[in-house]
């Protein structure tokens, strides 16, 4: 996929002037480029995909700690998933620096530097939320299918987001990263449930390593893990209204699927572990995007 940058000009038109309905104009299609979002003062990647046809479906994906959004669409090869399915691909940085690269906010939970994020660091659940409506202004994302995915740091991201922006997304996909909300400080191996609370049945996939030590499957790593996934599967059920569990499977792949079926509003939660892999890309990005084609909010 080609790279290029808009330009001051370009840029300052593009906020300026919304274009007519249907004609996103942030970027010849099959390209990446670098755009900043209307008056946030932060930027992203932003793919536009090969197929595009004006208003599409947006995903972003969301780096692990200590990364950024060059490093996410290079480690999980979404870009080349957006062109065949036509899907826009945003990439933003997490909004508080590391000493490398940017971890996201996520309150009341540790950074990798062990720093509590406070009231001075940015808001990155508005800064995502004011990404999409200026996406949609511009003619480029539908409102409708807007979903999230990310690795480690930035599936715990996109968790949150299925927690507290349930009115602005559609589904969630975290990789090796899936959580219901914090760990309890009363006992962190269950999940706080005053601290994910979505405003509607949220669909959601994740996909593990089953040899990850950082957030192992069975429970315990950092601070901000702890919990199993299990458990982290079994409260999205329970927050989904999920009537029934389905019946765990091998795929010829290799890879165990589990999950809930029977939800309110048509929502799933399944669970893709891959036995052999440790704390890495382990999604199947057919499978996720076939996931995320079946919701709109």
């Amino acid at each position: 996929m080609r790279r290029q940058s808009l330009g001051f000009v370009g840029l300052a038109l593009a906020l300026v002037f919304a274009p007519a309905a249907g004609a996103c104009t942030l970027g010849a299609p099959g390209t990446t480029q670098r755009v900043a979002i209307g008056d946030t003062g932060r930027s992203l990647l932003l793919h536009v995909p090969a197929k595009s046809r004006g208003s599409a479906p947006l995903v972003f994906v969301l780096h692990g700690s200590g990364g950024d959004g060059a490093a996410i669409l290079a480690g999980s090869k979404l870009e080349a998933t957006a062109d065949r399915h036509g899907f826009l691909l945003a990439a933003p940085d997490g909004g508080i620096a590391a000493d490398k690269g940017y971890v996201w906010n996520i309150p009341g939970v540790p950074t990798v530097t062990g720093k509590v994020p406070g009231p001075e660091d940015a808001d990155d659940v508005a800064f995502l939320g004011k990404t999409i409506d200026w996406l949609v202004a511009q003619g480029c994302a539908d409102n409708r299918r807007v979903y999230a995915t990310g690795l480690s740091g930035g599936g715990r991201m996109s968790s949150w987001l299925g927690c507290v922006a349930a009115d602005r997304f559609a589904a969630i996909a975290p990789v090796v990263g899936l959580r219901a909300g914090n760990p309890s400080a009363a006992d962190p191996r269950f999940p706080d449930p005053a601290t994910c609370r979505p405003a509607r049945p949220m669909p959601v996939i994740a996909f593990a390593g089953g040899k990850d030590t950082t957030n192992p499957i069975e429970g315990g790593g950092a601070p901000y893990w702890q919990y199993p996934m299990g458990r982290a599967e079994a409260r999205w059920a329970d927050l989904d209204a999920c009537r029934r569990p389905l019946l765990e499977r091998t795929l010829a792949s290799g890879v165990i699927e589990r999950g809930y079926g029977g939800c309110a509003n048509g929502a799933e939660v399944i669970a893709r572990i891959t036995p052999g892999a440790g704390h890495e890309w382990v999604a199947d990005n057919e499978a996720m995007w076939a996931f995320f084609a079946r919701h709109r909010r």
